[in-house]
């Protein structure tokens, strides 16, 4: 990988290897240096960190910081959020982050969680009833990982059946705007501050047995102090993270999950017939290929070192996750995939105080997903060649356009084992 112009080894990379090849570009880097200086695909300056131990200990670093006030005057800004979608644990550090933190944490408790296996099942099997019903062929991001994460997350939140169909189309103008038409961002912001005020306006005043109704009585508890109680604006902010974290990265790690089964048509038959094995599975299509190639940016408070190069104060610092998953320093043959090996410290749901909180629901939702699919369909298999696939093309999201495949009917075998 090559830099961007004959200044030196401070000029900027070349990203596009990032997009077009990025295991292969991570591990150019690696063996490089361990923090390189780029320019991210918003034309914003950051430093990219990719050997294991160094961002490990950099998710940890107090010295850098989530929030957008510490960057350099003038500099990354990001979205350009209302404070009532702002104010959420992605753009905190403490004491606000362990306040918010420690209440909505009981929110996603394992109870919480496992009560939810059953209606996930339920769902998975009604959009799988849908696919059959429609023939022997479908696009399993369409109508599949891309429909479940949402339809959970509804569920969750407490959000009627009639007011879901913007959903997808408002996070899509998110993650993936179109430069061309940069009012469609506007729009999706301004309507998804208009809809969470609104429900919370609803549920305030009939509360529901959902997390959301859970969450406004925590913020109206009059017992409560300014420790242990959410501003309005935080608990708007909340349920738009929750929603908007919580579909992008399922939809893609069951997308991608997918895709590495139908890739290894062996290893799908054994585990049809061994689904104990699913739980390792899935965490180890989170190291091997997970949704979220990069951290949350963060920002230097002060100058400091990582893997002994200076980074001034207000600068950006992305932590290259996927890069550190296939650290061979820690990950022996980690371009293999191998759910037998030891997965202990993956970072791909982060580490330290920032870990996701969503972590048991992806897990969950994800093998629910898998186990449902591959239980459906002995026959599946991919409707194009591998090549032919489209991946979006993004530094901060590993993920399918789109998966087409195709099945047998009946019980006929297509893969033997």
């Amino acid at each position: 990988m090559q830099n961007t112009a004959e200044t030196g080894p401070d000029a900027p990379i070349d990203v596009t290897p990032l997009l077009d090849d990025p295991y292969a570009a991570y591990a150019a880097l690696r063996e490089a240096g361990p923090v390189h200086r780029i320019t991210g695909t918003d034309g914003q300056p950051a430093w990219l960190v990719t050997r294991y131990d160094d961002v490990r200990s950099a998710f940890t670093d107090p010295r850098l910081s989530l929030d957008k006030r510490h960057a350099t005057p003038g500099g990354y800004r990001g979205f350009a959020l209302p404070p009532a979608l702002d104010a959420n644990l992605l753009n905190m550090d403490p004491p606000d982050h362990t306040r918010v933190r420690r209440l909505v944490v009981k929110a996603f408790t394992p109870g919480r969680i496992d009560a939810l296996r059953e209606p996930v099942r339920r769902i998975a099997d009604e959009l799988l009833d849908a696919m059959e019903e429609r023939g022997g062929q479908a696009d399993l991001i369409a109508d599949y990982a891309g429909q479940l994460p949402i339809t959970v997350i509804c569920d969750l939140l407490g959000v009627p059946e009639r007011d879901r169909h913007d959903f997808r189309a408002w996070t899509d103008a998110l993650i993936t705007p179109d430069p061309t038409r940069p009012e469609l961002m506007k729009q999706a912001i301004k309507a998804m501050l208009e809809f969470y005020t609104g429900l919370i306006a609803t549920k305030r005043a009939e509360p529901g047995d959902d997390l959301l109704s859970d969450l406004i009585a925590v913020r109206d508890d009059d017992a409560g102090t300014a420790d242990d109680r959410l501003t309005e604006d935080e608990l708007t902010s909340l349920a738009f993270l929750i929603h908007f974290a919580g579909y992008e990265n399922s939809v893609h790690l069951i997308g991608n999950a997918a895709l590495g089964l139908l890739e290894r048509p062996d290893r799908l038959e054994r585990l049809r017939r061994n689904p104990a094995d699913l739980t390792a599975v899935v965490e180890e299509f989170m190291r091997y290929d997970g949704p979220a190639p990069l951290s949350i940016r963060r920002f230097a408070k002060e100058d400091l070192e990582i893997g002994g190069v200076r980074i001034p104060a207000g600068d950006s610092v992305l932590l290259a996750v996927a890069s550190a998953n296939r650290d061979p320093g820690r990950f022996p043959d980690p371009d293999r995939f191998d759910h037998g090996r030891d997965l202990s410290g993956h970072l791909a749901l982060g580490h330290g105080i920032h870990y996701c909180l969503g972590a048991p629901l992806a897990r969950m939702e994800t093998a629910t997903a898998l186990d449902a699919l591959i239980g459906r369909f002995p026959g599946l298999r991919l409707a194009l060649p591998q090549a032919e696939l489209r991946r979006r093309r993004s530094l901060r999201a590993r993920g399918l356009i789109s998966l087409p495949v195709t099945w047998k009917s009946g019980n006929e075998q297509v893969f033997e084992a």
